[in-house]
Parts: C-alpha cells; sequence; structure tokens
C-alpha cells in the first residue's frame, strides 16, 4: 500500500507507541511530559547539547534577561495555568505580576523535565545526540542520529525551535577581518577584544537588539552602541495592567479594515489593550487570511506588530532608556547599502531613513540581531534537510518556517500532511503566526500530546 493510501485510510485514527522529539527545548521538552501526563507512547527525547529542558531562550542567559510575559502567563502547564507563579511564589520570586529572570524560568523548566523522568522510567529516554536523518515509511519513521543509532519510531516531532538568523543582507562574513562579524547574538564573545573607544553595530532594534546591548553593558563594555534596522522600531514597554478590553467575538474583517478598527479601538481603550484584546482571536484572523493578506500584513505592518505585541518588562525598559539617553546607545533607522573592511574594524554604509544621500559609520563588531531565520532553503539542520529533500517537508507561502496544518502535522511537497510527522513552536508560525510565545506554544503542545496520547479520542474530539 502506498503512503498516501495509508494516510488516506488511517489519519482518522493512528495508534503512536512510541515518538522521537528533536529539539529538548521549551516545545520539545513540553511535549515529553505531556505525553507522559497523558499515559502517552514511549518518548525519546534528542538534544545534541548537554541541557534538556531549556533550549536556547533559557540555558545561560544573563541575570539582566528577564521574561517579556509577566510569570503569571507563563506556566508550562494548559491546565494549571498558576503553576509557575506558585513556582515563583514558593521560592520568593515574586507573584503573578512579576517580571522574573529567563535563567529562572529554564530552572523550572528542567525541574518539571527532570520530575517527569523521574517518574517515567522507561517511558521516557533521553538521548544526547544530533538527529540527522529521518526515513518516512508506511508503518514507522526512522531516525538516524549522529552517533550511528537508528530508531524505529511511530511519529516523528520536529521541535527544533528558532533557526539562527543569515547574515544580513549585502555582508559576506569570509570578507570581514578576523572577529568583527558576530553571527551569534548569544555567544558569550561578542564583548571580547573590545575598548571604550570602539563602536559596536547591532544588526535590528528587536528584542534580540535589546538582550545583547544589556549583555554589552552588563560585561562593562564602556564604547558606543548603535542599533540599525529599516525602520528604527523599539519594542514598547509593558505597564501596570489597565481595564481590559470587551471584545467577546472574533473581528470580521482583516487586512486595513481590521487596522482601521484597531486604530479605533485604541483612541478609546489604550493600544495596549486594543492589541492585547486581539490575543484569542489572531490565529483564527491568520487562518482565515489570504496569502495575499498574510503577504501585505508581513510586508508592511509586521514591524509594527512585533513592537506592539512583545513588549519588554518595565525594568529592562528602564535600562534601555537610561542607556539611550548618556548616549551610550542609539537607535537609527536605516538601509545597510555597504560594508568595507578598514583596519581592524568595516566602514558600514547606510542611507538613513528619510534622507537622500548615504551615511558611514566605523564600527570594531557587528552583532547580527535579525531575529530567526525562516528560509528552509539555507538551514543547515541535518534532519530538516533530510525531510525537505525526500519530499515530507516544505516551506510555508511565506517562507517563515515549515508547513503544517490545523493538527501540527507537516505537509509534504506533494501538499498533503502525514500523519507521522508533526512540527511543533516557532517553525510552525506560518501556519499560525501567533505561536512564538510560551501561552501560545503550551496550547500547541497540549494539544499535540493529547492527540498523540489519543486522548482526544477518550474525549470525543476525533468523532
Amino acid at each position: 500500500m502506498g503512503a498516501r493510501a495509508l494516510c488516506a485510510r488511517r489519519a482518522g485514527r493512528m495508534i503512536y507507541k512510541s515518538v522521537a522529539i528533536v529539539g529538548a527545548g521549551f516545545s520539545g521538552s513540553l511535549l515529553a511530559i505531556n505525553i507522559l501526563r497523558h499515559a502517552g507512547p514511549h518518548a525519546t527525547l534528542i538534544e545534541r547539547r548537554p541541557v534538556f529542558g531549556r533550549g536556547t531562550a533559557y540555558t545561560a542567559p544573563h541575570p539582566s534577561h528577564l521574561l517579556n510575559v509577566r510569570a503569571g502567563n507563563m506556566s508550562a502547564l494548559s491546565d494549571r495555568p498558576a503553576h509557575f507563579a506558585d513556582w515563583c511564589a514558593a521560592r520568593g520570586l515574586g507573584d503573578g505580576g512579576s517580571f522574573v529572570q529567563r535563567k529562572q524560568y529554564g530552572e523550572y523548566l528542567g525541574e518539571l523535565l527532570e520530575r517527569s523522568a523521574a517518574r517515567a522510567g522507561e517511558r521516557l529516554r533521553l538521548v544526547q545526540d544530533e538527529a540527522v536523518s529521518a526515513a518516512v515509511g508506511d508503518d514507522a519513521v526512522t531516525v538516524g542520529l549522529a552517533g550511528g543509532e537508528r530508531l524505529r519510531v511511530d511519529a516523528l516531532v520536529v521541535a527544533v525551535g528558532n533557526l539562527p538568523p543569515h547574515p544580513p543582507p549585502g555582508l559576506d562574513p569570509a570578507a570581514l577581518p578576523g572577529d568583527v562579524y558576530a553571527p551569534d547574538p548569544w555567544d558569550p564573545g561578542v564583548v571580547e577584544g573590545l575598548t571604550a573607544d570602539d563602536t559596536v553595530l547591532l544588526v535590528g532594534t528587536g528584542l534580540t537588539m535589546v538582550d545583547v546591548a544589556l549583555s554589552l553593558d552588563a560585561a562593562g563594555f564602556a564604547g558606543r552602541i548603535v542599533a540599525l534596522s529599516r525602520r528604527g522600531l523599539l519594542p514598547r514597554p509593558h505597564v501596570a495592567p489597565g481595564p481590559p478590553g470587551d471584545r467577546n467575538e472574533k473581528p470580521a474583517t482583516v487586512a486595513s479594515a481590521l487596522l482601521a478598527e484597531v486604530r479605533s479601538r485604541a483612541d478609546r481603550l489604550g493600544w495596549r489593550a486594543a492589541v492585547d484584546e486581539l490575543r484569542p482571536f489572531t490565529q483564527g484572523l491568520w487562518l482565515s487570511a489570504t496569502e495575499d493578506q498574510r503577504s501585505r500584513f508581513l510586508r508592511h505592518l509586521r514591524p509594527w506588530w512585533d513592537v506592539h505585541r512583545h513588549r519588554l518588562a518595565p525594568q529592562v525598559a528602564a535600562r534601555i532608556e537610561a542607556m539611550m539617553a548618556a548616549g551610550r546607545l542609539e537607535i537609527v533607522g536605516g538601509k545597510p547599502r555597504a560594508y568595507t573592511p578598514r583596519g581592524s574594524g568595516v566602514d558600514v554604509t547606510y542611507r538613513p531613513r528619510g534622507a537622500d544621500a548615504d551615511a558611514t559609520l566605523h564600527v570594531r563588531r557587528i552583532v547580527n540581531c535579525t531575529g530567526p531565520q525562516g528560509d528552509l532553503a539555507r538551514s543547515t539542520e541535518p534532519a530538516l534537510k533530510s525531510l525537505i529533500e525526500s519530499g515530507h517537508a516544505r516551506a510555508d507561502a511565506q517562507r517563515l518556517g515549515l508547513d503544517v496544518d490545523a493538527q501540527s502535522r507537516l505537509v509534504g511537497a506533494n501538499g498533503q500532511a502525514h500523519p507521522r510527522l508533526f512540527a511543533l513552536g516557532p517553525m510552525t508560525r506560518g501556519a499560525f503566526w501567533e505561536i512564538v510565545a510560551v501561552p501560545d506554544i503550551r496550547t500547541q503542545v497540549w494539544t499535540v500530546a493529547r492527540r498523540l496520547a489519543q486522548a482526544h479520542w477518550v474525549e470525543a474530539e476525533g468523532l
């Protein structure tokens, strides 16, 4: 029987006895935890790094890096919304309204996974290795590991998180001297070799830029920091919660009409409430939008949405404002046009936003803060490359990540979703858009875990 026929016959009710999860960051670890909570299949959690249950965002951040969401909204468990707030309170870290350190959230996730693994016994296996291939058959998926082991499982879940950023357009890392270009904004070596006379260019002005600026400041860098992006937009800060919006149904409009409606409600409620009251409906709005409407949103409105939707903790915003007031951090809107090596640094030529002539800035280091990549064709993640090359995965229409259906199943080159292949987290933003923050990912993970454990059939969701 061919794979397509098999999928058609079994798509209604697959039985999963074993699952391999590639990636042990937030999404992958939480899926393993929820599979165990649902008495689901045996799970193998695969992670190339020695640390499980944290991911890049929570592995070793500086104490100045705070969560951008209040503790009361950061529970890892969908059915226990106060779980993280209670964890914080028990350790004297604050209450549900606190913005705690990201490293503390990493400790929370790590403890949750460790306790689950201790109770699970043989039902959960943690494997420190790299998944390098995935062979998809009619009856199983075989995952090849760099160490030589081959795992035969009933389902494969890709939970690799955000992929590293591409070099900014026009920048050739090989053409720059020595340590001028820092491709990884999380590398502790970003500050090494700098003096108070140096200028550091941060390409991007979003949340990643904020983290790097704070890290440079905390490490004692006394030079100048310039953050450059096309529009020069800085994430807005959180403020004390005010009256919530009163929207109780999905907006009936999309695109320009919706924008006008949100602006009108912002005038009445304040922009934070107008944006926040969309949260229950954002995924539905995205799913119902046409590809043309999605493209227009990404082209014209995405930067504005990002800075209003993904905000800074008040303490972080205050530190950034203080650095700007002291002249140590400058936010610039403009488009880079050329990178010319000179001495131990590089001359960066850019066109300031609204200007008719170019400007040039000499910098000692360039740090890539442009955010995660979305172009799978340029990804070096071996498991993803294997699935794409075999036709079992493809990019979504907007090239934001992997194409998945409403059940988070991977869509292949033939346009069909495969019942043995799933993806979680930010790589599925092309289908769901609002899938980069903990509150949204935990809902997706909960739903997929119940499907893998057959819990959705017990509760009649599949009938």
